[in-house]
């Protein structure tokens, strides 16, 4: 039989191998996994769909595969081997042959009524087509399954793929003429190659899928939302006295108690205070969706890029519980263990830079969530307590939310509010039970 990629989730389509985990005439099992495949800010483990004898291996690592390629080919436990043949081509129909696709007419001069009349069509089949368009079709990025093959037995030619290509950029065109354009919105400009090897040496690497996933998320959140970014300082020189006190306590119970669990606790109280920070805009419907759960993401710097995993039910763990946990999901993160699933899901982003070290900064905020809360580096400052000046530890807060949805008299109260929750944390709040 022949093992497929399966299908890996809503708007994931295609990965690259990143570990080949079987060999040709090596028995496996049975959801034994045979590759490791990169798809956005995850690596998934693919598994055997039955147990049996590898006869061939169809991909390599490196190989970018989408959802139905051949991975591998399996001799079933208890089947006998089947003879490979060529694929039969039908006398009636004629293999394609590969025609030059003509260049795109401008978009002003293309109308609905310049294209047939189309309507795709999804089948849950594969279509017949020749590689020459398969080819085509992927480096486009069209789902030859929205096509509708004008030859025999529904097979699609290089025309199908042309008409389609057609009538999308005359749907493209009218939607563009239906906008109400009442001020000028200037156009992207076009990207231009640039070879920097006129002023001297210089060596590149290939972008993985999670750095261009990373980059994708960034831009349509920084372009799409109004961020506006509200900073504010907490006095932390008494909670980090308590921490101290207890982390040896906490490292028995095999936690480490680091700042952040003391920042979650305090940012699902102040959620529940403050729900609109808890909410997302649904675009279609123009509403507010406010979240009666609380799972926050949590920015982990990897050497992948910047993964983020979701710790759920923030409110319902303790200190200890969330110590806990956030340690297990930040280790996984950084190994590539992490799946799609655990990073779905977030009501609001926690990002942390205070180990690493720097200042106030402008995080972006993490869509479809509407506030995210940036962590700088702790330093000591003079500060005025009784009438005298001290020296104490003050963290920098960067709270940057959608101006879509939060006031910033809102954002004022937030932060105002999660200011004194971090500086009114006492012992019975870190104290372990007996």
């Amino acid at each position: 039989m022949d093992v497929k990629l399966p299908h890996l989730g809503e708007g994931a389509d295609s990965g690259i191998v990143v570990g080949l985990l079987v060999k040709e005439g090596e028995t496996i099992q049975k959801e034994q996994t045979v590759i490791e495949l990169e798809n956005e800010k995850a690596v998934a483990p693919i598994p055997s769909p039955a147990s049996g004898v590898v006869t061939q291996i169809r991909v390599k690592e490196g190989d970018k595969i989408s959802v139905g390629q051949v991975i591998l080919v399996l001799q079933e436990s208890g089947k006998p081997a089947a003879v490979e043949s060529p694929e039969p081509v039908s006398a009636a129909v004629p293999a394609a042959t590969p025609q030059p696709m003509a260049p795109p007419a401008p978009p002003t001069a293309i109308s609905l009524s310049a294209v047939p009349a189309y309507e795709p069509v999804l089948t849950g089949v594969p279509p017949a087509a020749a590689p020459s368009v398969r080819k085509i079709a992927r480096e486009l990025g069209i789902d030859l399954a929205r096509i509708k093959g004008s030859e025999r037995g529904g097979r699609i030619v290089m025309t199908d793929l042309r008409d389609y290509i057609q009538y999308l950029q005359a749907m493209a065109f009218q939607v563009k003429q239906t906008v109400d354009v009442g001020a000028a919105v200037p156009a992207k400009p076009v990207a231009e190659s640039i070879d920097f090897t006129q002023w001297g040496p210089v060596h590149s690497e290939k972008v993985t899928p999670i750095r261009r996933t990373i980059a994708k998320k960034m831009v349509e959140s920084w372009t799409t939302l109004p961020h506006v970014t509200q900073y504010d300082e907490s006095d932390i020189t008494d909670l980090m006295v308590l921490r101290k006190k207890y982390k040896e306590a906490y490292q028995e119970k095999g936690a480490g108690l680091t700042l952040t669990p003391f920042i979650l606790k305090a940012l699902a109280a102040i959620l529940k205070k403050h729900p609109i920070f808890n909410s997302s805009w649904d675009e279609v419907k123009e509403e507010i969706i406010y979240k009666d759960y609380y799972h926050i993401g949590i920015a982990v710097d990897t050497e992948a890029g910047l993964l983020v995993p979701v710790l759920r039910d923030v409110d319902k763990k303790s200190l200890l519980e969330l110590s806990i946990e956030l340690e297990e999901l930040a280790e996984k993160a950084r190994n590539r263990k992490v799946s799609l699933e655990e990073m779905k899901g977030g009501t609001f982003t926690l990002s942390n830079q205070g180990g690493i070290g720097g200042g106030a900064f402008t995080p972006i905020i993490n869509k479809p969530e509407v506030a995210i809360l940036g962590i700088a580096k702790g330093a000591l400052k003079p500060r005025v307590r009784n009438k005298k000046v001290e020296s104490r530890l003050v963290l920098p807060l960067s709270l940057s939310y959608d101006h879509r949805v939060i006031d910033g008299a809102n954002a004022a109260r937030f932060i105002t509010d999660l200011v004194l929750a971090l500086e009114s944390f006492t012992e019975k709040d870190v104290e372990l039970a007996k």
